[in-house]
Formats: structure tokens, C-alpha cells, sequence
């Protein structure tokens, strides 16, 4: 057994140094010595493969594969076989046995989505391709043998998800007029889930997350006694505000100033940078005074709102600078205890954002107000400067007595257990 072992060694060796005469003539010894070695038999398959003797491969391969019934590598590696061969069905039939063996066995995935796909069956090879690229994980987790096919497979993917999404789209639309707004994108964003487009958008605070609210994208100026109030007074706040953008902006700030040794992740261009900077009113609860005195109209139309109120967390208030052609990658807030406001005061065109799957466009004078604990983006696309008043308010659907839970709750956690 000791000799055969080595001899086994041995055909290995020369097969993966490229010795493929030698290979093909150990395992011919092996196999002498051992008739039932499945390896050997295998691997005899694989050098006819290689001739392009197809048939006797075929042979090969199925004995080695009633020596080694549980190895759907084996029946995968038959269906090739019987594919060269002219086997059509037979094919098929190896490449459903390795699933049934096997259901998450990657390359028979692929394997009978690019069978379907050259069968013309379109919309299942789809299917099984998304499959595929589900069950490969992220794409640095990918196989390097098998990335081509599942650069193929996602690509395939993408093209059907969107063709199945304009088709839903086009089912739904004469039906979305007589909605409102939030009601209509919520449709489209369903259609969107269905189509494997994309998925849903869950919320995701990086503080305090409290559950049983609801993820919504953005929520309706109407719910907001003062909301109407505050935009009446854009006028006013927009003075101040370029009164602060005065003397070159000295007052402005990077938003993003990570200390060293902090994680950057998606901040690395952004850190320390003043493409997006701010003029800060309030952070964390605490005012800034000196920036407050010289914006006293802002300051009186923010106290006039509801804002937010957690200790070491809440209020925030700011005017947001963001450079031209510069983008805020995607990210998530602190908590779904407060909603975020933006008063857009200077918005040139091609400036856009983005709140889980809805996409909105800033107008002077009209509030965006959205949950940021659903992952949003920011898009200056301009040769402008975009500014906007950015602020939290309390979640509507919480009731007043759970905002006294919410300020109990975070103090509690920052004062930590004792001993």
C-alpha cells in the first residue's frame, strides 16, 4: 500500500508540473495495481478528455463515479464528458445529479444556468445564474477558476433584473397617479425588491437603535406643525448664511475629522477634507455660541421646532457645504429616535440624494426630512457650491412619554455600571 501511495505521489506531481504523458502512465500503473482506485479511474477520464477522446472519457468518468457516488466534482466533470461527446441529455442528467448530491455546489450552479442559457431558456438561466452569485458570497471570496462565469452570471443577472423591473413598472404605472408620493415610490421600490434589482433597505443606527418603527425613506412635510413656518424663513437664514460663507469660508470645518488610528472605511476621501465641511450650530446637544450670535434668525426659527433632545447625542444642527463634483458615499446615522431635516438654501442644478432606494432633488425652500439610520447618499454633480441647514427632530411616531424612554435609556448607557 505504501508503494501505491507513493505512486499515487508520484502521478500527481508529474500532472501538476505539466508532465501529462507520465502522469497518464502512472495512473495506468495505479489503476494495474488497483482496479477499483477511483482516483486513478478519474484521472484517466480526464487525460481522454484531454485527447479528445470523449467517448472513452465518458467511460472513464462513470465508473469512477460508481466507485465514488457522493462527489458531485465527479458528476460535474461528466457532464462536460457527455457534452463533448454529443450526450445532450446526458449532460443535463450528471449535472442534476451533482445538485441533487449537492443543491449550493457552485460550479453545477453554473454549470446548468450556461446549459440553459445555450438552450435559449432565458428567463431560468437567470434564475439560476442570480442563484449562483448568491451562494459565491462577496466578490473578494470568489474562486479564482470560477470569477470569469460569475462576472458572466452577475452581469446576467443585472440585465435581467432590470428588464423584469421596467416590465413590473410598466404593470404598476397606470395605477400610481391617484398615490401620494411616498405611496407611489413605496410601490416602486417593491416592484424594484421583486425584480432582484434590489434589496430592501433596513435600518441601521450606529448608536441607538429603537425597534418597532418603521423604515421610512422619507417622511411628509404635512406631519410637521412647523414645518411651513421654518421654510417661510429661508430667506432670512439663507442671509446668514452667506454671511458665514464670507472671508473664504474660514469658518467652515471639515465634517469628516477622524482622529488617527480611527477606522476611515468609506471616509478616506473625505477625511479632513473641506469638500464637505460645515458651519456647526449645535453638535451632540451642545450649542456653539459664537456661531449661534451671528446667525440669531436661524437660531430663532430652529427653536421654533420640534428638535430632537438626547443627552450627548442630540440636538445637531449645521450649514452643509458640499464642494462641486463631490459625492457623500453611502452611510447610516446614530439613532431612529430622531428623523434629519435639510432646508436647502443653495442648490444648483445636478445635485441630487439619495434615502435607501428613493431618490429626491433639493429645492430652495423645501424640506427634505428622512431617516438616517436607512443608508443615504449625497451627490454634488455641479461646477456649485451646495449648501444646505441640516437638523433633527424627534421621530413623530414616538409618543412624549417614550421620548422621556429614549433620554433614560441614553443616559443610562453613557454613564455605564458601576464597579
Amino acid at each position: 500500500m505504501d508503494d501505491l501511495s507513493t505512486l499515487i505521489g508520484q502521478a500527481e506531481v508529474a500532472v501538476n508540473t505539466g508532465q501529462w504523458a507520465l502522469g497518464e502512465k502512472l495512473w495506468q500503473e495505479v489503476r494495474r495495481r488497483d482496479p477499483y482506485n477511483a482516483k486513478a479511474i478519474f484521472s484517466l477520464g480526464i487525460h481522454a478528455m484531454q485527447r479528445r477522446a470523449f467517448r472513452d472519457a465518458c467511460t472513464l468518468i462513470e465508473e469512477a463515479q460508481a466507485l465514488s457516488p457522493h462527489d458531485p466534482f465527479i458528476l460535474l466533470t461528466l457532464s462536460k464528458a457527455r457534452r463533448e461527446a454529443g450526450d445532450a441529455d446526458g449532460e443535463g442528467a450528471a449535472i442534476e445529479h451533482a445538485l441533487a448530491l449537492d443543491p449550493y455546489f457552485l460550479p453545477a450552479l453554473l454549470a446548468k444556468a450556461q446549459r440553459l442559457e445555450r438552450l435559449g431558456h432565458k428567463t431560468t438561466a437567470a434564475l439560476f445564474f442570480r442563484n449562483a452569485v448568491k451562494v459565491a458570497g462577496p466578490e473578494t471570496a470568489w474562486p479564482a477558476v470560477l470569477r470569469g462565469q460569475l462576472l458572466h452570471a452577475r452581469s446576467v443577472s443585472h440585465d435581467f433584473a432590470r428588464e423584469t423591473y421596467a416590465h413590473l413598472s410598466d404593470a404598476i404605472s397606470p395605477l400610481l397617479p391617484s398615490l401620494a408620493r411616498e405611496q407611489a415610490e413605496r410601490w416602486r421600490e417593491a416592484a424594484s425588491i421583486m425584480a432582484g434589482q434590489t434589496e430592501p433597505y433596513r435600518q441601521h443606527a450606529n448608536q441607538f437603535y429603537i425597534p418597532r418603527l418603521p423604515a421610512i425613506p422619507f417622511y411628509p412635510r404635512e406631519l410637521f406643525p412647523w414645518a411651513k413656518e421654518l421654510e417661510s424663513k429661508t430667506s432670512l437664514i439663507r442671509e446668514e448664511l452667506r454671511a458665514a460663507l464670507a472671508d473664504e469660508k474660514k469658518d467652515f470645518s471639515p465634517y469628516i475629522a477622524l482622529r488617527p488610528g480611527q477606522p476611515v472605511d468609506q471616509w478616506r476621501d473625505l477625511n479632513n477634507s473641506a469638500r464637505w465641511s460645515h458651519y456647526g450650530l449645535w453638535r451632540n446637544g451642545r450649542p456653539d455660541e459664537a456661531h449661534l450670535k451671528r446667525c440669531p434668525e436661524t437660531r430663532k426659527a430652529l427653536e421654533a421646532v420640534d428638535m430632537a433632545s438626547i443627552g450627548g447625542l442630540c440636538p445637531n444642527a449645521m450649514f452643509s457645504a458640499l464642494a462641486p463634483h463631490t459625492e457623500i458615499p453611502p452611510h447610516t446615522g446614530e439613532t431612529n429616535a430622531r428623523l434629519v431635516v435639510h432646508l436647502p438654501l443653495i442648490v444648483p442644478d445636478k445635485c441630487t440624494y439619495r434615502v435607501g432606494f428613493e431618490h429626491r432633488t433639493w429645492k430652495e425652500g423645501e424640506l427634505l426630512i428622512f431617516d438616517d439610520t436607512i443608508e443615504h447618499t449625497a451627490r454634488n454633480d455641479s461646477d456649485e457650491l451646495r449648501v444646505v441647514l441640516i437638523f433633527d427632530v424627534w421621530n413623530p411616531l414616538l409618543a412624549a412619554e417614550e421620548r422621556e424612554l429614549v433620554r433614560a435609556l441614553a443616559a443610562a448607557n453613557r454613564s455605564g455600571l458601576s464597579g
